[in-house]
């Protein structure tokens, strides 16, 4: 399976109706409250990406049934075991490169009774840890790992929790999940507060299978009512946004497009993407909206347009905190300056994506200064190819990258994009399909 791609220059303008594939955070959830209710959860839309299979596995591994109705493994029962009812695994609890899947699961094992140790790739064992495991140590857990617990492996010891009131340092969906599914098991009310409000999918979720959650401002709390149960209406997980902001950017960036986007999430919590772009000059029309479950979704309808600087507010940084490398593409190729500051949770995703994203960009002729938590983007009219950069790995990165040569003047070779295969197999495809040059070498 090849490692590299080699993506632009776009031969003419995108076109076509598309739709992402479904959105990875819903689909890590709908796995893990499914998996723990009493009764059947039929879910469709999932992504069946190696980091949601992971999140699979591990509930698998404790005693939970997973069902694929389709061969694609977008349709799946899920027959629960109830709150109580997983059981100790009999190996490693391996999330692969998952940030999501190993932080929310540190928060469901924290509550088990029995021992269990959760691991990943090289990656994820490099990424901090002790965001979530300070909290759960708080409310009782007993976490062993490297450097005090800094990072993976983690030796989960769980049970007899109680509720805390934890003030969250950072603006963070997986800390705020981490200690909400702790608090599923815990004696009390547990309240979860953080500087600005991050995704909310894990309070959307919960009230569906039964359990409330109060929201108020930058706070969220549960008390625990003991028990989750299956919702009596199929689960549809909603297009990833994320994934389909990288289409968003090529279609605008590449003059006459008109690209349709179908059925993607809409939910506030995950729309700073699209803020910014339309804040820059975007064409994003929204069409045909509904409401599945409690997450928002709708038609997204781009054409390209002229794109121009802006200065990111603080208040969307939360809200794209995933779509910032494609972001910075935009921005290299618009008219005048972009500034983005209070981002530095960009330095410990699945690589440093400030360092990565300048380093890339810079090697293709843009002009970027470089900030400990964020960038100055100067825009071009167009990048230099015929360049090798590197994706360090990181699926994003390498996304990015094939978007950013659909305005280059030639070829750009893209190394170490193998994680595409992980978190989005079918980008190549869907990304061809729209008129855009990119392939594996």
């Amino acid at each position: 399976m090849s490692e590299t791609l080699v993506a632009g220059p776009a031969t003419g303008p995108l076109t076509g109706d598309i739709r992402p594939p479904g959105d990875k955070s819903i689909s890590h959830r709908v796995i893990m409250l499914a998996a723990m209710a009493d009764g059947t959860t039929e879910v469709s839309g999932f992504l069946p990406g190696e980091d949601n299979l992971a999140t699979a596995q591990m509930f698998s591994q404790m005693g939970a049934r997973i069902e694929w109705l389709n061969d694609e493994k977008t349709s799946l029962r899920v027959h629960g075991v109830g709150l109580h009812g997983l059981k100790e695994p009999q190996d490693v609890l391996d999330a692969g490169n998952s940030g999501t899947c190993v932080r929310l699961m540190t928060g469901v094992l924290a509550g088990q009774t029995f021992a269990s140790t959760l691991t990943g790739d090289d990656s994820l064992r490099s990424r901090p840890m002790k965001r979530v495991v300070d909290p759960v140590r708080r409310m009782g857990a007993t976490v062993d790992g490297r450097e005090g617990g800094e990072y993976l492996p983690l030796t989960i010891q769980g049970g007899n929790l109680h509720a805390i009131e934890h003030a969250s340092q950072v603006a963070s969906a997986q800390v705020k999940s981490c200690v909400l599914l702790a608090g599923l098991f815990a004696e009390g009310e547990t309240r979860v507060s953080e500087p600005k409000p991050s995704r909310d999918h894990t309070e959307r979720m919960l009230p569906l299978f039964g359990q409330p959650v109060s929201v108020h401002g930058n706070t969220a709390s549960l008390v625990p009512v003991g028990q989750l149960t299956a919702p009596p209406a199929d689960i549809h997980v909603p297009a990833d946004p994320s994934s389909g902001s990288f289409f968003a950017v090529a279609a605008s960036l590449v003059p006459g497009s008109e690209v349709c986007l179908q059925g993607v999430g809409i939910n506030p919590r995950r729309d700073g993407w699209r803020r910014i772009l339309t804040q820059m000059g975007a064409s994003i029309e929204q069409e045909h909206g509904l409401q599945l479950g409690e997450e928002p979704m709708a038609d997204l309808f781009v054409t390209g347009a002229p794109m121009k600087g802006a200065t990111v507010r603080p208040d969307d940084i939360a809200d794209a905190i995933d779509e910032f490398p494609v972001l910075f593409v935009a921005a290299a190729l618009a008219d005048g300056e972009f500034v983005l500051k209070g981002a530095r949770e960009l330095r410990v995703k699945e690589s440093d994506r400030i360092a990565a994203m300048t380093e890339c960009l810079v090697a293709c002729g843009a002009k970027i200064e470089e900030f400990d938590d964020g960038v100055r983007i100067i825009g071009c009219k167009r990048l230099t190819g015929g360049v090798s950069v590197d994706a360090r790995g990181d699926h994003r990165i390498a996304m990015a990258m094939a978007v950013a040569a659909q305005r280059a003047d030639s070829p750009i070779e893209i190394r170490n994009a193998g994680g595409i295969h992980t978190s989005f197999p079918d980008f190549v495809e869907m990304a061809q399909a729209i008129g855009m040059q990119v392939e594996w070498a």
